[in-house]
């Protein structure tokens, strides 16, 4: 991993114009990461203070460090829901710890170059993530409006026509963000019965210090963090890694995951430094700075920097903003996330590739668990694949005119899911007292079909039949000499395979 000084700089200033719509986009960001970060301080059982403070922090310094410029990343959910137990039963001194810890272990994990494994997340995995995230940023809204009087449908219905109409008249300020200020401006104007962010929680006041978490530095301490940290480095991790993949295919660009995952692991630490909570990218908030115009590293820069001033300065006036403008930002997050095509190619692609993005949209959906439905879709996936590559091989037996010499040439993948296929091609009778089996067309992957071929020529060597393996490939020689039994093929480096 090289630094590209001139490049760095691209990410974060290129013109006038593009500074201006990061601005204003991490501006719209901000507003809508305070509701968030609240609400997921409760979910984690923590005072306001930590998730908005790891909002800020993380924010800020993924921006410096982080490998995706225009992506957000602050507290999340999932990382809220993994800490529960933590805090609950040791207090929010290891909360601090263990966020520590996982920036550790992402920073080792960026090193050892594990964000290769999004190689086999496949897209309809990825397909699946996003419209269950969807799913689920729309559900977070309900709670807002069940059980509110007809001022709040009715503002939220406005805030999403100007969210949908404002750029018809000019996309030089963000829509989101005019809904914000003009809804504001009516729910205070007019007094409206509605409910407002400082309903969510107490803000707070000042800035935020730095300190070490208060706990002892001993293996008893280690014994209990260990286990959430992992968790939360890989969970955070594989969001981050999923986001930063979204929104490379939203602008068109590449970014540079090796550096995502030791940006993210640094960011935590800070944010546990200045007493917040973990956190990871955000699919919701990075597509609204995406949409909103913000592309560069000063987008998210400007987002936890403008939380940070509204939560200093503007306090108590941030507390007033009706939580209808902030509602109907996240529904229009949700409408612009879901891939709506992908309802029509339910029909168009092959019913495998329906399948895992189906499960991964209900196994999300019914746990709130993003890891868990993106694993099930993966193992889905790697099942579907080895299932059509086993059934991509054959064998031709070929027999001379007297019967004394028979011929297999044995075509395509030999691997684990396939030896049980190779193995019944050859358990016909055959009086045939030469036989000789042609693997030119064929590989062996794996020590299973190294084995089952091991067993194939024992067999026949045991019923007085002379056996010949011919045509072995570079690598498939290299394994079957390593592991076979029977039969070593005296392929020699540098030698042509006959």
């Amino acid at each position: 991993m090289t630094f590209d000084l001139p490049a760095y700089r691209r990410q974060w200033f290129t013109d006038g114009a593009a500074a201006r719509r990061d601005i204003l986009a991490g501006i719209v960001v901000a507003l809508a990461l305070i509701p968030e970060a609240i609400g997921f301080s409760i979910i984690a059982g923590v005072d306001p203070r930590v998730g908005l403070y790891a909002s800020v922090t993380i924010a800020m310094t993924i921006a410096l460090i982080g490998g995706r410029p225009g992506m957000i990343s602050a507290a999340t959910a999932a990382v809220a829901i993994l800490v529960v137990p933590l805090v609950r039963e040791h207090g929010v001194e290891y909360l601090f710890a263990a966020t520590i810890l996982m920036g550790v272990i992402q920073i080792i994990a960026g090193l050892l170059r594990l964000d290769l494994v999004m190689q086999f997340v496949s897209r309809s995995v990825i397909t699946g993530f996003v419209n269950a995230l969807a799913i689920l940023i729309f559900m977070a809204q309900l709670p807002q409006l069940t059980g509110v009087g007809w001022e709040t449908y009715a503002m939220v219905a406005g805030g999403l026509a100007i969210i949908y109409g404002f750029p018809r008249i000019t996309r030089a300020v963000p829509s989101p963000l005019v809904a914000i200020l003009v809804l504001s401006a009516i729910s205070i104007g007019l007094g409206l019965s509605v409910h407002t962010v400082g309903d969510m929680g107490k803000l707070p006041e000042g800035l935020p210090s730095l300190a070490l978490p208060n706990v002892p530095l001993t293996m008893d301490t280690l014994r209990i963090i260990l286990p959430y940290s992992l968790t939360m480095a890989a969970v955070g991790l594989l969001e981050s890694l999923l986001t930063a993949q979204i929104v490379d295919d939203m602008t068109g660009t590449d970014s540079d995951k090796r550096q995502e995952c030791a940006g993210q692991g640094g960011s935590n630490i800070v944010a546990a430094l200045f007493g917040g909570m973990g956190g990871c990218a955000m699919i919701g908030q990075s597509v609204i700075n995406v949409t909103s115009g913000g592309r560069r590293r000063l987008s998210t820069f400007v987002a936890g920097a403008f939380l940070l001033f509204l939560l200093a300065v503007l306090g108590p006036y941030v507390g007033r903003v009706p939580m209808p403008a902030l509602v109907a930002v996240m529904i229009m997050v949700s409408i612009g996330t879901f891939s709506w095509n992908s309802i029509a190619n339910l029909r168009r692609h092959p019913p495998t590739s329906s399948v895992v993005m189906l499960t991964t949209v209900i196994v999300v959906v019914a746990t709130h668990d993003l890891s868990l439905g993106v694993l099930a879709g993966v193992l889905l996936s790697g099942i579907f694949f080895a299932a059509k590559v086993q059934r991509m091989f054959s064998v031709e037996r070929e027999v001379t005119g007297d019967g004394t010499q028979a011929t297999y040439r044995v075509t395509g993948e030999i691997f684990f899911a396939s030896v049980e296929r190779f193995t019944r091609a050859f358990q016909a009778e055959d009086t045939a007292k030469d036989v000789r089996i042609d693997v030119s067309q064929a590989h062996f992957w794996d020590i299973s079909g190294v084995g089952a071929l091991d067993k194939i020529v024992a067999r026949l060597r045991r019923d007085g039949r002379s056996v010949e393996v011919t045509g072995y490939n570079r690598a498939s020689a290299d394994i079957v000499d390593r592991f076979a039994l029977h039969d070593k093929t005296g392929f020699e480096l540098g030698a042509v395979p006959h």
